[in-house]
């Protein structure tokens, strides 16, 4: 009884990982797209060389992450996280470091496996394991505050910027994370861990055959297709705004604080969301959220101002950014049910995590061959379409199932 009395209880471990999800989203996440052109200013590295290393650390994480999936279910998510904050530190010290472009990719590639231990799925993972009935609402919660990131420190960081350059700024911030993340992690991720959950070779067969026959679904493989799109062009977008805000002719501080202002739509978003879908058809939702991405990325491509404009814009995409993170969630349940959820969510995943992997890249390589970063949002608000089309065939066929509903207060 004693030990378990100085156990941490829940509410402290949801409060631990608010804050630390939302310190490690906005360091080693959201800092990047408002240092990027001036790192590429101040190193003469090309802007897609620049953006590339990012991907590389988005690839490594999302490589990284079955790994750290599997291990947290054996072990729990302390050492994973405290280790992945560990590594964040160090990633950041070389990335602050570099003085070539080749320790600059390293550094971020560190900076990936780290982003596999700190970000959202073992922090899920964590909830999911020890909340039980109340995983929903924390779940919830989680991502509410996380959203706050960008809002929170893409201004931080161009302030930061302008006292200290961008690798002062890089330098401190391996300084906050070291701080805040390391001891509250290994202090207070210190619960009992449940028993492992089975591994995928310990399924049944008729559990893996269901799921292969859900892959060969067309409705699967337009999800998976429409999905991606949609991931490639929303996250090209949003890493290439504070570019394409300066080629507008804002200030470094005005083009932070339209991209952290979206980071507002974002949490918005995820609270309607629950309303939404508890009164719109699982078609009407994805042809409303996915609307929304498209639109507003049209509307950053051709409009030129003025800020107020272009604030709204970057906010309206935010919200579906928001809300795709919970439809993404709830895809394989809202159209087939729970029944292989981990399985289908795996396969479903991949291709998107892969999409947003080369999202940076991306939107500097389209303004590259464009001529500027506008009409490279007029490519993507074109790739955003094709992709919400791919997404409402998928569940035009389908009927929405309450299970969505539920699972969407989790994602």
């Amino acid at each position: 009884m004693a030990e378990a009395a100085v156990q941490p209880g829940r509410a402290m471990v949801l409060a631990a990982l608010c804050v630390t999800e939302i310190v490690s989203w906005g360091l080693l996440y959201y800092a990047f797209p408002v240092l990027a052109p001036r790192i590429s200013v101040d190193t003469g590295w090309s802007p897609v060389a620049v953006t590339s290393a990012f991907s590389v650390a988005l690839a490594v994480s999302a490589l990284a992450g079955v790994p750290v999936g599997r291990f947290i279910d054996r072990h729990g998510p302390r050492l994973v996280m405290t280790a992945g904050s560990g590594l964040g530190v160090v990633s950041l010290v070389v990335i602050a470091a570099s003085t070539n472009l080749l320790v600059f990719i390293v550094g971020w590639a560190l900076a990936g496996v780290a982003m596999a231990g700190v970000l959202y799925p073992p922090a899920f993972a964590a909830i999911t394991g020890w909340f039980a009935a109340g995983r929903l609402g924390a779940l919830t919660t989680l991502t509410l505050v996380a959203g706050l990131a960008s809002t929170v420190f893409a201004p931080l960081t161009a302030v930061a910027y302008e006292q200290l350059g961008w690798r002062g700024t890089y330098f401190w911030a391996a300084v906050v994370l070291a701080a805040l993340t390391v001891p509250i992690h290994s202090l207070v991720l210190r619960r009992p861990w449940p028993h492992p959950v089975h591994a995928d070779a310990e399924e049944p067969e008729a559990e893996k055959a269901y799921a292969a026959g859900v892959v060969r679904d067309s409705r699967f493989r337009w999800l998976a297709a429409g999905l991606t799109l949609v991931a490639l062009a929303m996250y090209a977008a949003l890493l290439a705004l504070v570019p394409l805000m300066l080629e507008r002719g804002l200030s470094p501080q005005a083009a932070a604080w339209v991209l952290g202002l979206g980071g507002l739509g974002q949490v918005a978003g995820r609270l309607v969301y629950t309303a939404l879908a508890r009164h719109a058809s699982l078609t009407v939702r994805t042809a409303t959220v996915f609307g929304l991405v498209t639109v507003s990325t049209a509307v950053l491509a051709v409009v030129p101002g003025p800020v107020g404009l272009l604030v709204a814009a970057s906010m309206t995409a935010g919200v579906g950014r928001g809300i795709a993170t919970l439809l993404q969630a709830t895809a394989v349940t809202d159209r087939w049910g729970a029944r292989g959820y981990g399985r289908l969510s795996g396969v479903l995943g991949l291709p998107v995590l892969l999409a947003t992997a080369l999202a940076p890249g991306a939107g500097a390589v389209l303004a590259e061959v464009t001529g500027s970063y506008a009409t490279g949002f007029a490519v993507l608000a074109a790739v955003a379409a094709v992709g919400t089309v791919l997404m409402v065939a998928s569940s035009s066929t389908g009927t929405p199932r309450s299970a969505g509903v539920a699972s969407s207060r989790a994602a």
